[in-house]
């Protein structure tokens, strides 16, 4: 059952995913196509992780309702994929800024 806030956010995951795979639009080179590739792979790897962490945490508590477990599931989930890009998105700047100049 835990695998439902997963199901749920899925689309919204892809949303941000794919805002965050086309802007910006250039450049675009390999490298970095890989590095958003390796993010991507690696915030949905956390999310599904914090999920079943978050899932275990509302079972763990005996006096909160069925409903906690996937309330902690989702927020857990959504936490880990938002903290992947926040820290993704600058460090990719960073690097966009040396790809634009390469050195001579």
């Amino acid at each position: 059952m835990a695998w439902l806030s997963l199901l749920l956010f899925l689309p919204w995951f892809g949303l941000l995913g794919v805002l965050y795979w086309f802007y910006p639009r250039t450049p675009r080179p390999l490298a970095r196509r890989a590095y958003d590739t390796t993010v991507l792979l690696l915030a949905l790897a956390l999310s599904i992780a914090g999920m079943h962490w978050g899932y275990a945490e509302g079972v763990a508590d005996a006096l909160s309702g069925p409903i906690w477990r996937q309330v902690l599931a989702v927020l857990y989930a959504y936490g880990a994929f938002l903290a992947v890009l926040a820290l993704a998105i600058p460090l990719r700047m960073r690097l966009l800024a040396g790809w634009r100049n390469p050195p001579l």
